[in-house]
Order: C-alpha cells, then sequence, then structure tokens
C-alpha cells in the first residue's frame, strides 16, 4: 500500500508521518519509508543524528542507476538516457517490490532500527548550494516517481511518502501514485488551503484523500476543521509529550507513546487498508501513461530527441501479479 503525507510546511507532516512509520514497524510489518520533501528531515523525526542522516544516499545523485535497473529488457526504451520521472513499465521492465532485495534498494535505502523492527529508509537529497539557479527540485524527486510507478505492493505492506510541501507535487503524476494521501491541516485557514487545492485534483483523477487534524487543542479547533473539510476529517491530533522529547533528540519507547495517538495511528492504518479492497490497476497504468504523455509533449522529446510515446507499452497493466524480469 502506497500512502502520502502532505499537507503546508510547519503543518507537522514530516513529524506525522515518521509516527506512522514507527506505527507500521510495531505491528512487524515491511516498510520502505522515502523522505521526497525538499527540507530533508525525515531520517531525523525516525531517530538519525545529523551525521547519520548527511550519510543517507541521495536518489537523485543515484538517477542513472535507478533507470538502468527499471528499463531491463524493455525493447521500447532503447537507454536510460530516453527515460524520464513519468516513463511507465512494460514489457519487459523490472519492477520493485517492497520485500524484495535488489540494486535499487542497495544503492538507495538504508535500514533504520525502530524499537526492535526495521524500516528501509530512502531520501531524495538535499537541494544543494550548487543546484541554485540550475536545477530543479522535480529531477530530484523524478527517482521517486519512476519508483513509484515500477512498485507492485501488495495488502499489508507499506511505501510511505513524505511529500513536498503546500501543492508543489501537482508539477508532476506523482500524486496520483498512492492509495491514500493524508493531508496534514492545523485548525487555521491557512492551515486548511492547502486542503482545497488537493480536494480537486484528488477529485479529478480519483485520489483517496483525508484530512489528519494537527495541533488540536479543544473542541473549538475540531470543528473549524469539520466546518471546513467536512467528511474528510478523517482524525485530530493534539499536545504529545513523546512527541515533544522526540524532537528534542530524546524518544521514549514507542509503546509509551499517548493512547490518544496510538488510537490516532491506528485509524490511519484502518483508513489505509480500506483502499485495498478498490485498488484499480487499470487506473493506475491508464494515469502513468496520461502524465508521462504530458511530460513528453511539454519537455521530455526535446530533451531526450526521442518521441518518449513509443515508450508506452499498451498491452501492459501494472498489478500484483505482474512478473520482473531478472
Amino acid at each position: 500500500m502506497k500512502i502520502a503525507f502532505v499537507g503546508k510546511g510547519g503543518s507537522g507532516k514530516t513529524t506525522l508521518s515518521s509516527l506512522f512509520i514507527r506505527h507500521l514497524a510495531a505491528t512487524g510489518a515491511p516498510v520502505v519509508a522515502v523522505d521526497a520533501d525538499i527540507n530533508q528531515h525525515l531520517g531525523p523525526a525516525l531517530g538519525l543524528d545529523d551525521e547519520q542522516a548527511a550519510e543517507l544516499p541521495a536518489m537523485g545523485a543515484r538517477l542513472p542507476l535507478i533507470k538502468d535497473y527499471l528499463r531491463g529488457a524493455n525493447p521500447r526504451i532503447a537507454s536510460a538516457e530516453t527515460m524520464i520521472k513519468t516513463t511507465p513499465p512494460g514489457d519487459g521492465s523490472r519492477l520493485l517490490r517492497l520485500r524484495e532485495q535488489n540494486p535499487v534498494y542497495d544503492a538507495c535505502a538504508r535500514p533504520v532500527e525502530l524499537d526492535g523492527g526495521a524500516v528501509r529508509l530512502m531520501v531524495t537529497g538535499p537541494f544543494t548550494e550548487a543546484d541554485l539557479g540550475v536545477a530543479c527540485y522535480h529531477s530530484k524527486t523524478g527517482a521517486v516517481e519512476l519508483c513509484l510507478n515500477h512498485l507492485v505492493d501488495g495488502r499489508d505492506e507499506y511505501a510511505v511518502v513524505d511529500m513536498t510541501a503546500g501543492s508543489d507535487s501537482f508539477a508532476s503524476g506523482m500524486f496520483t501514485r498512492f492509495d491514500m494521501t493524508f493531508l496534514v491541516a492545523e485548525p487555521t485557514r491557512k492551515g486548511v488551503s492547502v486542503y482545497r487545492q488537493y480536494r480537486d485534483y484528488a477529485h479529478d483523477f480519483g485520489v483517496a484523500l483525508k484530512v489528519v487534524g494537527n495541533k488540536v487543542q479543544g473542541q473549538d479547533d475540531i470543528d473549524f476543521l469539520r466546518e471546513e473539510v467536512g467528511d474528510d476529517l478523517l482524525v485530530t491530533v493534539g499536545h504529545s509529550n513523546w512527541v515533544r522529547a522526540m524532537e528534542k533528540g530524546r524518544p521514549p519507547r514507542f509503546a509509551l507513546l499517548e493512547d490518544a495517538n496510538r488510537s490516532a495511528l491506528r485509524t490511519l492504518q484502518d483508513a489505509v487498508d480500506a483502499t485495498y479492497e478498490h485498488r484499480d490497476w487499470d487506473r493506475y497504468t491508464r494515469q502513468m501513461v496520461h502524465f508521462h504523455l504530458k511530460n513528453a509533449q511539454s519537455w521530455g522529446n526535446a530533451r531526450t530527441g526521442a518521441d518518449l510515446a513509443s515508450q508506452i507499452d499498451p498491452d501492459f497493466v501494472l498489478r500484483e501479479e505482474a512478473v520482473a524480469t531478472a
């Protein structure tokens, strides 16, 4: 199951995504966590110190390896250089599974121990001073989008992505890659502004969207969020001494997280798991093709010097029983 956490900067989406990742790890489920935010804070939120976080391998810096591996023996893709962030898989492509070991995970993922469990953590890499004025951050998150396009995930296994703040992810088709999108919103007018943008896009593309109210202090805050977002409000989260200790770098055992917040995390997981029966791999694949054609026409063909529409395999549908090439 693929889950995104989105919200405006400062909403607490990284904190909540890290709590959800810890919750899933505590259940023993296989988890791949991805930091796709321009501000790389997920590693520290999962307990890494600054030095450990800085040593995480950047997916954006390993894009040629990722492309070459995923291309596999797909005859429609002449070279890794002609792959762009939206390139969909086809017959002969290599696919990714959460439970396997493969060269992409070897190069880009590192295990993070969480109270006896472990998750794989992948990061896009920071936007550096050398990138200023010459690079777009989507060139880094493109590695995440390619991996999601080639990911075959099933029930009771989870890919959790901490997305860029605001509505920035609409610049690509990545916002359609998820079974569930959790929008973290504070009980303020600014806090719900990103929700309105996401709501409209989500409706147009059939994206499952639920709001998690954060920094809620009382019934008035809950009433405000309910008035602004309606039935999309799934659950609210208030002050947490456990989170405060975590943010100081001294997290207690996760089992000591407050009961109300543990219950909220179970509610998030229940909402994710409930989407399994509604998965539509045909639509998922059509959306990949839709955004690939848009990007090809907008800039991809000119950038690569190739007709990227020819990369589309009309007979291929990504689904759980798809078989990856060796």
